[in-house]
């Protein structure tokens, strides 16, 4: 068999040839192309691992992908022995299963700044086709100034020493030049009105994010809408909600909601879909993004006159 004559190779090969790893990514697929394969087996997931003799919790865990580390070569070879996959969409597998093992930036992190929920988050993030994203308090982190950043970090962090606020700040800038590479994912962010007007840091510092926001909203791959604070009725989630898309038919959907020290990753298609829904409530009700930005320049000019800018 060749990758021409398999629909599921032809759909792997291209995360084979990434310039960057996408270790998330790849554990999620290697977990989805594990199910498909002990399905045409004709085999539960049940069945499946007591066959393979594994609890039940750790074949789960392997075909959705989670955990910091992708499952071991011993273990994806036995699964494809039980399930007489053909050589050679094993050998694929196999290749596929080695590169979700090669770290992603983020992941060279003090692990004490990455907590595991936060550390699939990034690797979502940098594998996602389209991120779509409400937030009711804090600018979106994609689309955070250093300045802000430090700014948000200091106000959760009050005690923390400044070699950690340093790490952090620079760990959510990085974060940032997603946006800035060549196959950046579509961003669409969604913002309530409040947080155009909440002083994070000082004036200069908002001054300067402001207009930072209405700078990458020109961007082609970006959508910033605004939810004006008279819009009384809007349908907007209580929590910040972002949602991903992959460009691989194969993956889920997930939806993210953060809370104050942990999160939540949604991935069951009705409950992902109800999140789609609402998203698209609400940025039917908010500003167009032209006029967002309008709303943007406006408010730098109202509330922060002759405070120092980019210039940029």
């Amino acid at each position: 068999m060749s990758a021409a004559s398999s629909p599921r190779l032809s759909r792997l090969e291209p995360y084979l040839d990434r310039s960057e790893p996408a270790p998330t990514l790849l554990k999620m697929l290697v977990g989805v192309q594990l199910a498909g394969f002990r399905e045409d087996a004709g085999l539960s997931q049940d069945q499946a691992a007591r066959q393979a003799g594994f609890s039940a919790a750790k074949l789960s865990r392997i075909e959705s992908g989670k955990g910091r580390r992708p499952p071991t070569e011993a273990d994806v070879q036995k699964l494809l022995g039980l399930y007489g996959t053909d050589p050679y969409e094993a050998a694929t597998l196999i290749k596929l299963l080695r590169r979700a093992g090669e770290p992603g930036w983020w992941q060279r992190y003090d692990k004490r700044l990455m907590p595991e929920w936060f550390d699939r988050l990034v690797g979502l993030q940098e594998a996602a086709a389209t991120i779509r994203t409400f937030e009711i308090q804090y600018v979106p982190g994609l689309l955070q100034t250093s300045a802000y950043a430090r700014a948000v970090v200091e106000r959760g962090l009050p005690n923390a020493p400044a070699g950690e606020i340093e790490r952090r700040v620079e760990l959510r800038t990085r974060r940032t030049q997603l946006l800035s590479r060549p196959d950046a994912p579509q961003v669409w962010a969604v913002i309530d009105e409040s947080v155009l007007l909440r002083v994070l840091g000082s004036a200069e510092v908002m001054r300067e994010q402001l207009e930072h926001l209405a700078r990458t909203a020109a961007l082609p791959h970006v959508t910033l809408q605004i939810v004006p604070l008279n819009v009384t009725n809007a349908s907007a989630p209580a929590i910040p909600v972002t949602y991903l898309r992959f460009a691989g038919a194969d993956l889920p959907d997930v939806v993210y909601l953060e809370h104050i020290r942990s999160a939540n990753f949604l991935e069951d298609r009705d409950e992902t879909e109800e999140y789609r829904v609402a998203l698209d409530r609400l940025a039917d009700e908010a500003l167009t993004p032209r006029e967002s930005v309008q709303m943007l320049r406006r408010t730098v000019e109202e509330r922060y006159p002759g405070v120092p800018g980019t210039g940029r």
